[in-house]
């Protein structure tokens, strides 16, 4: 069984993609660094994908979710941040109704945080073909108001990244794909 914590790692032609979206492939390889690093072993495997062409129609999750989907029954949740890596307030949740009852109640493990919210609907290209097909998805929620200067542009380069923000995004990463890989049972679907 498996939780997938993603970010992609092609960029738009300026810039260097550090925001969009190497900040989303650091915290998700960061949030399994830690939780090696802190000798967590959960129940399931937790799995990083590192996409390419997203930038180009997401040909890249279309070729993973071709390769995989035979075994879509084993995927837990499906995580991609591709928003930026700003000041995070939550996580975008698409799922059936009890595993949002679940995720709201791991998301209090990050009040000392202040990021406990669960919106509506997870947002991203390389997940997509995931959640149509019933797999919870999870996307990360940040502030957004610096997003678009910054987003295809010759602006995006490290400059833009704040590494305390970045911290922030990343615990909210670890946490949620760490609890979710140690629960005694997958989400519901």
């Amino acid at each position: 069984q498996i939780v997938l914590v993603s970010g992609h790692l092609d960029s738009w032609d300026v810039g260097q993609g550090a925001m969009d979206d190497g900040g989303g492939a650091f915290i998700s390889w960061e949030a399994l660094s830690l939780i090696k690093d802190l000798g967590l072993r959960p129940k399931r495997t937790l799995r990083l994908v590192l996409w390419t062409a997203e930038e180009q129609g997401g040909i890249g999750a279309e070729q993973y979710y071709q390769l995989h989907k035979e075994n879509i029954s084993n995927f837990d949740i499906v995580m991609e941040s591709d928003e930026g890596t700003f000041k995070p307030s939550g996580l975008g949740f698409t799922g059936s109704a009890k595993a949002r009852d679940i995720v709201n109640e791991i998301m209090t493990l990050l009040l000392p945080i202040n990021v406990t919210n669960v919106y509506d609907n997870a947002d991203g290209t390389d997940i997509d073909y995931w959640m149509r097909d019933g797999v919870p998805g999870a996307s990360l929620r940040d502030d957004l108001s610096k997003y678009f200067w910054f987003h295809h542009s010759q602006g995006d380069t490290m400059t833009v990244q704040d590494p305390n923000q970045m911290n922030l995004c990343a615990a909210v990463w670890t946490v949620v794909s760490y609890v979710i890989a140690d629960m005694e049972e997958m989400l519901p679907r």
